[in-house]
């Protein structure tokens, strides 16, 4: 097997999959959730009054939540996989692709924030902040070299009419 091989690259050095990594973006998002309930327990630095923290925060996470069954949904009918340790069949435009080209990562960064002010953590705030340079420096740019190398103009007429985020 060839190196390009083993990263899950066919013999031309495109990758098959979007995430050729043993490390998942849901794990990286519960990872820093974790650490960031750790320094929350360590060193407790509340800033919201506890009523506006418990509305704002449980409301991000139903918001997080539906985003992301409906994303999900979207996939499932286009009949193209969720990970991105598979081959990606189709560009999904309808439901929330339709605003939001990572609308998966949009409510895993949601669900974080609406965790984050629910439990009244700066901690957690201060991991998303790390979680999301992480995504948007690394993981979104290596899944859109691979969606721009297996679907061409298709995804960079995608790209060009929809926003990264929203």
């Amino acid at each position: 097997m060839t190196p390009d091989q083993q990263r899950g690259c066919p013999s031309g050095g495109a990758a098959a999959v979007a995430n050729v990594s043993a490390i998942r973006p849901p794990l990286v998002y519960l990872l820093s959730i974790l650490t960031g309930t750790i320094l929350d327990i360590a060193w407790p630095l509340p800033f919201l009054p506890l009523t506006l923290a418990l509305l704002v925060g449980s409301s991000l996470v139903v918001i997080a939540v539906l985003l992301f069954a409906s994303s999900v949904r979207q996939l499932w009918a286009a009949g193209t996989p969720v990970p991105g340790n598979k081959p990606t069949t189709v560009i999904v435009r309808t439901g929330p692709y339709r605003l939001s080209r990572n609308p998966i990562y949009l409510a895993f960064s949601l669900l974080h924030l609406g965790i984050a002010i629910w439990a009244n953590s700066p901690w957690l705030i201060a991991m998303l902040i790390a979680t999301l340079v992480l995504m948007v420096g690394v993981v979104i740019p290596r899944e859109e070299r691979y969606l721009e190398g297996r679907f061409g103009t298709e995804y960079v007429d995608y790209k060009a009419s929809v926003h990264r985020w929203l």
